[in-house]
């Protein structure tokens, strides 16, 4: 029953959290982003608690998966993929005082 629930958990979110990511990257408004953010970050936690949870009843299988090669190379791409957007994003900070007027918006956004 835990793996049924997990699969719908895990469904639900990504739907919540693909459908509002695509909405934030199609419509470029900070107001519309700090609109959907609680959706996003709501749906983000779930999915994180869905993907442990798949993953511990799946992980047999993605260990066997890895061990094919181009499987192997394909994660590898996506691991550093991942770290330099990453680092590409720290290194791009927001300037101090419009930082500051964004995070007040988005508090009051949260309240509401």
């Amino acid at each position: 029953m835990f793996r049924k629930i997990t699969a719908v958990a895990l469904f639900v979110s990504f739907i919540a959290m693909s459908s509002s990511g695509l909405m934030m990257f199609v419509i470029e408004k900070p107001s519309f982003t700090i609109q959907m953010h609680p959706v996003h970050k709501i749906f983000g936690l779930l999915m994180i608690v869905a993907v442990i949870a798949h993953l511990s009843f799946n992980y047999r299988s993605l260990f066997s998966y890895l061990k094919q090669q181009r499987v192997a190379v394909a994660g590898g791409v996506l691991v550093a993929a991942l770290v330099a957007l990453y680092a590409v994003a720290i290194n791009n900070e927001v300037p101090p005082e419009l930082a500051q007027q964004m995070d007040e918006a988005a508090a009051k956004v949260e309240e509401h």
